[in-house]
């Protein structure tokens, strides 16, 4: 029998190791051992596999579009809060749990709550700045199934993003994590700034030791949620310019890479040209938009929200539910729906204020225009 498995309407979630879980079919799911028959409350909705946890609101770097507003004497909840948190989020079906702040390193319990995750069946994985990190405190970090390094580019491009220069803090950290065999990725924020270095950048960290790079969009929330998230978003022709530079950095085989769910919609003129993309997409992972699906959240309060970056509230999950059931054209009859699912809301309701098509595909944008 596999290490986790999760029933489900349509079979089993399955997990074969710290980085592999397939969804399988009702056949397979009984010659794997997994127990036969849907779950109890087969009809309900999804819940998620991966849970983003907020581990505090603390945080020294000064980062000019923290979507989290995070300052040093920000909020920090107790070891027996998050431990109740964790086992909740096992409880309820979770395989991954990513541990986030604030910066989640400013805790010194965090290697037992990655040891008591791991004995609750979970998959503890985080994000950090690197901030405060050496090479005594990554010998406590183990549990860690992989640690993402904050990194937003070479040649000045982590100054420009963040509005200080913390790029060596970061590099010191991703050769520290590799030196004690410690999985660890980098997460890259795509800003006009960050994306004229975005391949130099991922030469710069393969050098010193990441396996994967994981590729977020900008996202107006917290200190960037503000006009100037406008002048610092993708250009047009950079979001052409986005497919072609994943594709060079794939086919160097020196790091995996991954896309958050919110970048789909402005792949789409790309993946168009692409015979069966969605399948594709689907293959590698990529289900659109997972807030209040297979992804949720809890923030440093413990208030479960839809994603990390969506107030908190039983009512948001349910808003992001319905417009996922029921989405308006041209998204309902597009083929990447099942893989973008209209795009991030979090960028519609900032430019529009509501649920809609996610104003920056190309798609909708051209929609738009035309009526």
């Amino acid at each position: 029998m596999p290490p986790w498995s999760r029933p489900e309407p349509f079979g089993a979630w399955v997990r074969l190791d710290d980085r592999t879980l397939v969804a399988v079919d009702h056949a397979l799911a009984a010659r794997l051992g997994v127990p036969s028959g849907e779950p109890a409350g087969a009809t309900a909705p999804p819940r998620p596999l991966e849970v983003h946890l907020a581990v505090n609101a603390r945080c020294h770097a000064p980062c000019a579009d923290c979507y989290l507003d995070a300052r040093p004497d920000g909020a920090e909840p107790s070891l027996d809060e998050l431990r109740a948190r964790l086992a909740s989020a096992a409880e309820r079906g979770a395989s991954t749990v990513a541990f986030g702040g604030g910066e989640p390193l400013l805790r010194e319990d965090l290697g037992e709550l990655a040891a008591f995750a791991r004995s609750l069946g979970l998959v503890p994985v985080m994000t950090t700045s690197g901030f405060g990190l050496r090479e005594e405190r990554a010998k406590e970090l183990r549990a860690f199934a992989q640690i993402n390094v904050s990194h937003d580019g070479v040649g000045g491009a982590y100054a420009a993003v963040r509005g200080f220069d913390g790029a060596r803090v970061a590099e010191r950290a991703i050769e520290i994590l590799a030196r004690a065999e410690i999985p660890v990725g980098v997460n890259l924020v795509l800003t006009r700034r960050s994306f004229e270095h975005l391949e130099a950048t991922a030469e710069r960290v393969a050098d010193l030791g990441a396996g994967e790079l994981q590729l977020l969009r900008y996202k107006p929330q917290g200190r960037a949620a503000g006009i100037g998230y406008f002048e610092s978003r993708l250009t047009p022709a950079q979001r052409e310019a986005l497919w072609p530079a994943i594709t060079a950095i794939v086919h160097r085989r020196r790091l995996s890479v991954r896309i958050d769910c919110a970048l789909v919609p402005l792949l789409s003129e790309a993946l168009a040209e692409e015979p069966r993309a969605a399948e594709m997409l689907a293959s590698l992972g990529v289900f659109g938009c997972e807030a209040g699906r297979h992804l949720g959240g809890l923030d440093v309060a413990g208030r479960a929200a839809p994603c990390s970056f969506s107030p908190a509230s039983n009512e948001e999950i349910e808003r992001f539910r319905a417009y996922h059931a029921a989405p308006p054209e041209p998204c309902a009859s597009c083929t990447l729906f099942p893989v973008c699912r209209g795009g991030c809301q979090v960028v519609s309701r900032h430019a529009a204020s509501s649920f809609r098509p996610d104003p920056e595909c190309p798609r909708v944008r051209r929609t738009e225009a035309s009526t």
